[in-house]
């Protein structure tokens, strides 16, 4: 199978250097293996969206020569296609409604006990809805790390795939979209490696293979926080971009010699697919950015 891999932001924001690093790692992944990169736009919150986000991020992705294959999907406009899959999996007790609030789960020791799951609940009802896990995935295998242990807890739970909001929730939209784009192989921050088994599960219940994974160490701000937009990284310049994208390939343990470091744009990209390696990846998942 040819491979085919992704970059999926959510547009509360701007991109900013630890974006910039997920981006260039699943970039020079899927171009190093001769295959291709598709562009996602999460946007399943808008609560959390920063209006025009969307645009600027493609416009930053161009500025850093970061050009996609094929159109950019967008999550939003794919509701009826995640809604058909719940609607198969509450036919089939895949899944089922749920009224538990989060102050009750906290109060039954923060995890979900499977309270609804054999309850008559109707969607009359303001609930969510949760997929039954049928077989725990406590752990899997990721391309850099190995073998990653899932807490049993997490492993264990019911998990919602539709929120009481109405709003579908990003376990069950990334899993059905990447495998509607054929998407072969993985490749985000380390701060996603926790809902890998919930995602693994889906592919199971839906009898497709599951993709492979590479979790990147996450970029941290100089108190040790996740630069994110949350915590208010600044946005990167897509009018001086060649700066950022040499501090994210160091970060990501590329060598930068005079000769790349002086290089325009196109041949500092071009070097990175042809230099890209997993082994120069920081044995570490969480790194101070120095940028």
């Amino acid at each position: 199978m040819s491979y085919v891999g992704r970059f999926a932001p959510s547009p509360s924001g701007p991109l900013h250097f630890g974006s910039l690093v997920a981006a260039l790692g699943s970039y020079f992944q899927a171009k190093s293996q001769q295959g291709q990169w598709l562009v996602r736009i999460e946007d399943l919150d808008p609560p959390r969206e920063m209006a025009g986000a969307s645009d600027l991020i493609l416009e930053t992705l161009e500025a850093y020569h970061l050009y996609w294959d094929g159109e950019v999907i967008y999550q939003s406009q794919r509701h009826d296609f995640y809604q058909d899959q719940i609607d198969q999996w509450l036919s089939s007790k895949e899944a089922y409604f749920c009224q538990c609030t989060r102050k009750q789960i906290k109060q039954s020791g923060g995890f979900y006990l499977g309270t609804c799951r054999n309850t008559a609940i109707t969607s009359n009802e303001p609930c969510s809805v949760r997929f039954t896990v049928p077989q725990a995935i406590d752990h899997f295998f990721d391309l850099k790390y190995g073998r990653i242990e899932i807490p049993k807890s997490l492993a264990d739970e019911d998990f919602i795939i539709k929120r009481r909001d109405g709003l579908y929730a990003y376990n069950l939209a990334v899993v059905l979209d990447d495998i509607d784009q054929s998407v072969t192989e993985v490749v985000r921050g380390a701060d996603l490696i926790e809902p890998t088994g919930r995602q693994i599960n889906l592919y199971h219940a839906m009898k497709q293979p599951e993709v492979s994974y590479l979790h990147l160490p996450l970029a941290l701000d100089a108190n040790g926080n996740k630069l994110s937009k949350q915590n208010h990284a600044p946005a990167l310049d897509n009018q001086a971009p060649v700066a950022a994208l040499l501090a994210a390939m160091s970060f990501l343990g590329f060598t930068i010699d005079a000769h790349i470091a002086n290089a325009k744009i196109d041949e500092i990209i071009s070097w990175g697919c042809q230099n890209w390696s997993l082994k120069n990846l920081p044995n570490t998942m969480a790194n101070t950015a120095n940028f």
